[in-house]
Parts: C-alpha cells; sequence; structure tokens
C-alpha cells in the first residue's frame, strides 16, 4: 500500500507515518495539497498530514482542503511530542555560527531559546526543518545551524549541540490519516487515547443567533465539543465554515439525528468520519 506525506524526507510528518505505516510505501509530498491531491487521484491509498500544533495553533491548509475535497475522509487521528534540536555539520565552528535555519513554525518553538543563546545569530525561514538540515549539510564549509528532529540529524550527517530546544514542553502536534475509503484504521501497537467524530459545517446565511442555533443541537443532547474552528469560505467578508470535532464513542442515534436536525436548519453537513485518536512516540 502507497502512503503519502507531507515531505521532505525526515519530516516530523514522515516521523508519524513510520509508525502508523511501519510497512508499507511512503512517499513524500511537496505540499499538503499534493498530500490531498495523490489520494483524490488514486496515486496513493492513504496520506498523513499535519492538523494542529498545541503551540502554534490550527493548520489552516489541511482545513481548507478537507473542506474542497468532500470525497475525502479522516480515518484516524495521532498525537506525537514535538522535540526540536540545533544541530550542525561535524565541521562547523560552533562558536561562529553565521546563520541557523528552520520552518518559521520550527523557529517560533524555539524562539526563547535561540534568542537567549543566539541573540545576535540571523535565523532564516526554510520551507521544512528536514530540508534546512539538509541545506546545512550540503554547505560543510559555512558555519550553519538548522533546527530539526534525531531523525534528521540521523539522515543528513549533522551533530547536536542543544537537545529539546523547543520553548514548552508540551509541544506536540496533531496528524490525521486521510483516505476516500473511510475505512477504520486500527493499529493494534499503538496506544488509543479516545475517539472522535468530525464535521465540516456551512450556515446558509450570516444572522444573529445562527452559530448559537448550531451549537444547541450538540448542547441539549449533551455532546462534548472539543474543537470549533473557522475558516473564511473566501468568498467575501464574514463568510466562514466551521470545523466541529465531537468528543466520543460513535452513537448511531444521537450522532445520526444531531446530523439530520442540523440539516432542518438548512446547514451544510460534511461528515468526514468517526475515528480513533492515537499516541506516538517523538
Amino acid at each position: 500500500m502507497k502512503i503519502a506525506f507531507l515531505g521532505p524526507q525526515a519530516s516530523f510528518t514522515q516521523l508519524a507515518a513510520t509508525q502508523l505505516f511501519p510497512d508499507e510505501e511512503l512517499l513524500p509530498q511537496t505540499n499538503i495539497l499534493d498530500c490531498f491531491l495523490a489520494v483524490e487521484n488514486g496515486l496513493v491509498e492513504k496520506a498523513v498530514v499535519p492538523l494542529e500544533n498545541s503551540i502554534e495553533g490550527t493548520v489552516s491548509m489541511t482545513l481548507d482542503y478537507l473542506y474542497k475535497t468532500p470525497q475525502i475522509k479522516i480515518e484516524a487521528e495521532a498525537v506525537m511530542p514535538i522535540a526540536h534540536h540545533l544541530m550542525v555539520h561535524p565541521n562547523c565552528n560552533v562558536e561562529n555560527i553565521e546563520k541557523i535555519y528552520s520552518h518559521p513554525q520550527a523557529l517560533a518553538q524555539s524562539f526563547h531559546f535561540l534568542d537567549t543563546q543566539f541573540k545576535n545569530v540571523q535565523k532564516q525561514d526554510y520551507s521544512s526543518t528536514a530540508a534546512a538540515a539538509k541545506h546545512v549539510s550540503e554547505n560543510p564549509e559555512r558555519n550553519l545551524a538548522a533546527v530539526a528532529n534525531q531523525f534528521a540529524a540521523n539522515l543528513y550527517g549533522l551533530k547536536i549541540i542543544h537537545h529539546n530546544i523547543q520553548d514548552f514542553e508540551q509541544n506536540h502536534t496533531r496528524f490525521i490519516i486521510i483516505s476516500k475509503e473511510n475505512h477504520s484504521y486500527d493499529n493494534k501497537k499503538l496506544t488509543v487515547s479516545g475517539e472522535k467524530s468530525g464535521l465540516l459545517i456551512t450556515l446558509p446565511e450570516d444572522h444573529p443567533g445562527s452559530l448559537h442555533q448550531i451549537l444547541s443541537v450538540f448542547a441539549w443532547r449533551k455532546m462534548n465539543l472539543s474543537k470549533i474552528e473557522s475558516r473564511t469560505l473566501k468568498t467575501g467578508l464574514g463568510n466562514y465554515f466551521f470545523f466541529i470535532t465531537v468528543v466520543g464513542k460513535w452513537n448511531p442515534i444521537l450522532h445520526e439525528n444531531a446530523i439530520e436536525e442540523l440539516k432542518t436548519l438548512d446547514v451544510k453537513v460534511d461528515f468526514l468520519g468517526n475515528y480513533q485518536e492515537f499516541i506516538l512516540k517523538s
């Protein structure tokens, strides 16, 4: 089975995909859109993409493409601790580091450490943490550093000079497995932390109390919502869709009746699936 993931090699998404699909063929993709297109066009059976980081928030592109490709569903969620390390080429003069490369989110998540220890060193945004590590490995004559993971250091032969430089210990990223088949993903080797259902909801028009009406559908049924995220429809100011996550085991009567009630309010409902959440290792 072929599984796409947000690349390049040694990205955090690959670390997640490797644990989720240890025996499958993993194919790196340049961006999140390419992951969705690979699934949509049948080039792969599934894809692993990031959905949310505990520090930087929701990955907006993932939500946008879930909305734009209604045939694609969520099979599972997986939460992985994120550990950032500062690495250099073995030939680097550590006392004279001239530039630090990484993905903007990794630099943001390590801001206080880098600002304290390398305040006068230029920080340069790069397309990914893994690509930053690769760039450092390809320029051994320069005193460059990268913020990336242990996998990248091993892959590109870099030396870690500072471990776990993220500013917050509780730095986790939530990934999702997407597919068109909406199969129930299961992996007996991984720890299950819970069960969820995902919905994309589009209101018929912007009028007072409309969102309250939507939420009341879940409230009177005592259905617990762990996430309500709005995203612009890109059709004008004030036009949004909502990504809603319902926590708990699937109850056919409760969940299906809630969806039917939403539809009676002329709400567009895209059901993303009922799925388990797994815990991964960093």
